[in-house]
């Protein structure tokens, strides 16, 4: 009798708010004014008291106790204790002939004007008879309280009545030495920070502002989130931490705003509690028209109230929430509820909220989509997931919870055969703590439900977003699952293939990053005192590469291959030569054989006309050899020409150095001889026996065996070998003959030189004397020509690379050969060949005479 004496002063209290309200509230059934007092926290939650009693109540009940207005958001918790306590009462096998109903807490879930204050006023006259508003001591009713932390807290202060709290797991609560009474029915968030990282690097964000509130809580949630990022390389473009106080918020506020507004992070993690500080900003940057991608936990899990109809990703938030079972027949149950049971027409009520607003549309082209005849239509088509939000869930669950406790203590006092008219009536509050501790069972979805370890399960995360529709309608879409104890390839999924309810693909993902991508064919440099993410991007360089994106050093390809005009991969070299297909090689080859052949002609010449003046005047063998010198000189330059190897490259210097000294020292003999033959008309037999004997004709063999030790200490010291260029041409693998040592090169090019030029220097001086043949002028012009070609040949050689060389090299032999053969042999042809008259000694001796 006394709990039913409470129990219906607190019926006449409720009735008598709502009397209270109809009289000064006008139309706007959903709009709620809201106040601030010392218990405005209070006003944003939901508390209810669950009583199991014997027999059935009346249909009516509800209808007489729960006559007030209350958010939008606090419906979705009547609706779930309306389907939930209507569920366990039709379960033949829990609470058998017993009757589970609740009621509200004071204070909590009305918004009512001034039922709070009318409160406040009761327990301030009745002192500690309200503190944890229960009107009778001694009974140890579980009440349900959510979802904010804070009001629990509140609420178990001084109390020994069981709590569940169904808002988002909180440590704060979890102390069970300071609070044993109270009990947690959320999982633990244990990998939130991961799975919120493994999103961003599905979507490729790596530019990532956070925003978290200024608790404990919110700084745990930082450090975790900053590890997991700072291990997969994502950046934190800024860090938010909203204070509690309104009052320290409002000094910052625009500091925070400044900071959100100009950040170049699309992608904003948001961590805190629901009515605090932290929703003011978001709803400020919401108002302000802050473009981001909002991500964040399931208690975020709202709409904001723009009339604007968009489907942008950025107007989304992307929740992370707990996995839960499907609750089929919820949604039979909001269409089929007895509004003469139930104290809300649960269609009318939504449509009347989402819809009208108590206003009218400023553009009514955007509702045309939303318009319908009936409610039935409107609920039929829009199948709306007030099935539900986690913290919906959870209290289905706490329910659940309770009615299996009240279950076992029920069956507890039927075994002590309490007396009639007690069942249901628990005195123990620690004996109802302790088996609701330990409950463990299997609710209808099919989900186990384990009360003592609910922190350390490891469980699976379900992805959503949420769009804005009109008039503050919101669609939510599952996008894709999180599963922390998979392999880590295997933990996210996302539904790349889906459709969501107006029958379009998902919009394209923006970006989020501080620098672009460097593509393939570019490398990172970063830049000073910046973050890791930003990075200016620079081509690779000169054969290096790169194939995939955001490489920060490129690889090198390998000597036989080359990097392609893009940088992103090496291509096979092609192997390349001086050829004798190569127009150069033969216009080059072309020219060596010719003027061989126009040597070997000269030669002919020379052996046919010996016995004439001019041949005998100037050293017939001598010419000879230089001949025979020069034939060999023009053919050596073939060794050039083809694919090299070791022999040829051996034969190209040594051929070279040994037949240019032979031809040179010839000269040099030819030079002496002028010089000692004008010498014979001074008196003196010793020149005449030194030019008779052949003496002169001992610098060719003395001068080519220097030029052969040379060569030799060449060859056993530094010999040439082949070398692969792979710089000279792009693609292409130079094959050439390496000089080995270059100072033995330049020691045989400077013999070949002091040869040429003591060659000079001789015929220069006697270039002068008297004599119709005297070949002295020609041998000076010769070694001009020589030495002219051999030391621009220097400069030259040492530009150029790969091939060039080689052409280079192959033109100063054919050149300075062409000119030994010219400036000397070339005018004695002429003479032989085209003017003979003037080959005749005795005709020239006349003339002179006369």
């Amino acid at each position: 009798m006394k709990n039913l004496c409470s129990f219906n002063i607190f019926f006449w209290l409720l009735k008598f708010s709502l009397t209270l309200c109809c009289l000064i509230e006008p139309i706007c059934f959903w709009r709620i004014k809201n106040s601030e007092d010392n218990n405005g926290d209070l006003r944003s939650d939901c508390g209810f008291s669950i009583f199991a009693i014997e027999g059935p109540v009346e249909d009516d009940l509800y209808n007489e106790t729960f006559g007030f207005r209350t958010r939008t958001r606090k419906h979705e918790f009547f609706l779930v204790m309306f389907f939930a306590t209507d569920e366990i009462n039709k379960n033949p096998y829990l609470l058998p002939n017993m009757t589970l109903i609740f009621s509200i807490v004071f204070g909590q879930c009305q918004d009512t004007l001034r039922v709070l204050d009318f409160i406040h006023s009761m327990q301030i006259k009745q002192s500690e008879a309200f503190i944890n508003y229960n009107c009778e001591e001694g009974f140890c009713d579980v009440g349900l309280t959510g979802p904010s932390w804070k009001t629990t807290l509140k609420l178990a202060i001084n109390s020994r009545n069981p709590k569940v709290f169904f808002g988002p797991f909180n440590p704060n609560l979890s102390d069970y030495d300071q609070l044993p009474y109270v009990h947690q029915i959320a999982t633990k968030d244990t990998h939130l920070s991961h799975g919120m990282v493994s999103l961003l690097l599905h979507f490729r964000w790596t530019w990532i502002g956070v925003v978290i509130s200024d608790d404990d809580q919110g700084i745990q949630f930082l450090s975790d989130l900053r590890e997991e990022m700072q291990r997969y390389g994502i950046c934190l473009a800024f860090v938010n931490v909203i204070p509690e106080t309104m009052q320290t918020y409002i000094t910052k506020a625009t500091i925070y705003d400044k900071q959100i507004m100009t950040s170049s992070a699309k992608v904003v993690i948001i961590y805190g509690e629901m009515n605090s500080t932290l929703e003011v900003s978001f709803r400020r940057w919401e108002y302000l028209c802050a473009r981001r991608i909002w991500i964040t936990n399931s208690q975020w899990d709202v709409i904001t109230n723009k009339k604007e109809f968009s489907l942008d990703f950025f107007h989304g938030i992307v929740t992370f929430a707990h996995h839960r079972g499907q609750i089929a027949k919820f949604q039979n149950f909001l269409q089929t509820a007895d509004t003469g049971k139930y104290p809300v027409n649960i269609s009318d009520s939504i449509l009347g909220w989402n819809y009208f607003n108590c206003s009218i549309s400023k553009d009514s082209t955007k509702m045309e989509h939303f318009k319908f005849n009936n409610i039935l239509e409107w609920t039929a088509l829009h199948k709306y997931d007030m099935a539900l939000s986690e913290e919906g869930y959870n209290l289905y669950n706490a329910v659940y919870a309770v009615a299996h406790t009240y279950h076992e203590m029920i069956l507890q006092q039927v075994e002590a055969q309490i007396p009639t008219g007690y069942k249901g009536i628990f005195t123990d509050c620690q004996q109802v703590s302790s088996l609701l501790k330990t409950r463990v069972f299997t609710n209808p979805v099919g989900e186990l439900v384990n009360m003592s370890h609910r922190e350390n399960q490891c469980a699976e995360y379900s992805i959503f977003i949420i769009w804005n529709f009109p008039q503050g309608l919101g669609l939510k879409v599952k996008i894709g699952s999180y599963f922390p104890c998979f392999p880590q390839m295997q933990q996210l999924h996302i539904f790349e293939d889906m459709e969501w309810a107006t029958g379009g693909n998902l919009p394209q993902v923006p970006s989020s990053l501080c620098s672009v991508p460097c593509t393939a064919g570019f490398r990172k440099i970063h830049q000073k005192e910046t973050a890791d993410c930003c990075f200016d991007c620079v081509q690779c360089p000169e054969n290096e590469v790169s194939n995939e994106t955001d490489i920060e050093q490129c690889v090198r390809c390998p000597d036989d291959k080359y990097a392609n005009l893009e940088q992103t991969h090496c291509l096979q070299r092609a192997v390349s030569f001086l050829s004798y297909e190569d127009p150069l090689g033969m216009a080059l080859s072309s020219t060596a054989l010719s003027f061989s052949a126009f040597t070997i002609l000269v030669l002919i010449t020379f052996v046919k006309y010996k016995d004439t003046p001019i041949v005998k005047a100037n050293n017939l063998i001598l010419s000879y050899i230089l001949l025979i010198s020069l034939v060999f000189c023009f053919l050596c330059s073939l060794l050039f020409f083809g694919h090299p190897n070791q022999a040829t490259c051996i034969l190209q210097q040594t051929t070279f150095g040994v037949f240019f000294t032979v031809a040179v020292s010839t000269v040099l003999a030819k030079t002496i001889t002028v010089v000692m033959a004008f010498k014979l008309t001074t008196p003196g037999r010793r020149m005449r026996g030194m030019l008779t004997s052949g003496v002169p004709n001992l610098v060719i063999p003395i001068c080519t065996l220097i030029q052969l030790v040379l060569c030799g200490i060449w060859l056993v010291t530094s010999p040439p070998f082949i070398d692969r260029d792979t710089q000279s041409e792009h693609g292409k693998i130079v094959v050439i003959c390496n000089k080995g040592s270059l100072i033995a090169f330049h020691v045989v090019l400077g013999y070949l030189g002091s040869l040429a030029q003591g060659s000079f220097t001789v015929a220069f001086l006697a270039r002068n004397l008297p004599d119709r043949f005297n070949e002295a002028k020609f041998l000076t012009f010769s070694m001009l020509v020589f030495c002219s070609v051999w030391i621009t040949f220097l400069p030259v050689y040492h530009s150029t690379r790969g091939k060039i060389m080689v052409v280079v090299e192959v033109f100063s032999i054919l050149a300075s050969s062409a000119g030994l053969l010219g400036c000397i042999f070339v005018p004695k042809c002429y003479v032989i060949l085209v003017r003979p008259n003037s080959n005749f000694v005795k005709k020239y001796r006349d003339k002179l005479l006369h």
